[in-house]
């Protein structure tokens, strides 16, 4: 796991931040795994979260993995593979854990609402609309999905502040400017704009 806690050494933490970036981290073990197996059984999905910021050009470490995916396809993973490499990380949660790589998966499901769950204009979508096959094979959501879901989730969720700052790693990763608010969705636009003029803000203080 990359979660980091005060007994953990800083040389045990920089390992694991280094195997992290070389893309030789159990998160992403699990993520391969996971490829393969729903591959498989031909679901559709695509993942979301921080490794999909990372595919993106937001390099930061994470300790699960995200990602979309229509309830009944991953209730048919479940009905398969749960108690065979997987595990359910409690009963009657949607998500689930590699219980060999020792990663959590969190699962967002289409048609439901990031951030504090409550209806609005953003919505989690069908995974093969936005998604993008990267040079790893997995498929990513999109930028601009990325985007959406970020800043509505963060804009609803007060507990969620990483969102608003890996909306603005992206949009300065990206060189993004106000010309790209148009490939966003109207709910976002103002928050998206406010948040790309905080990050033409120098960082060095």
């Amino acid at each position: 796991m990359y979660d980091v806690c005060m007994a953990t050494p800083i040389s045990e933490v920089a390992r694991r931040a280094d195997l992290f970036f070389m893309n030789r981290s159990p998160i992403h073990e699990a993520m391969q795994r996971l490829h393969r197996t729903l591959s498989e059984m031909d679901i559709r999905y695509a993942v979301a979260g921080a490794m999909a910021a990372n595919a993106h050009g937001h390099r930061r470490t994470t300790a699960d993995v995200d990602i979309l995916i229509r309830p009944e396809d991953l209730q048919r993973f479940k009905d398969r593979w749960i108690g065979r490499g997987w595990v359910d990380k409690f009963e009657g949660s949607k998500n689930f854990r590699d219980a060999v790589c020792e990663v959590d998966i969190d699962d967002l499901l289409t048609g439901g609402y990031p951030g504090d769950g409550l209806e609005k204009p953003v919505r989690f979508p069908e995974p093969e609309s936005v998604s993008q096959i990267h040079d790893d094979g997995i498929p990513y959501i999109d930028l601009p999905t990325l985007l959406n879901l970020k800043l509505a989730s963060g804009m609803t969720a007060s507990h969620r502040p990483r969102d608003l700052d890996d909306a603005i790693q992206l949009i300065r990763g990206n060189q993004l400017d106000e010309r790209y608010s148009q490939e966003l969705n109207e709910f976002v636009r103002a928050k998206y704009l406010e948040l790309l003029e905080a990050s033409q803000v120098d960082e060095d203080f």
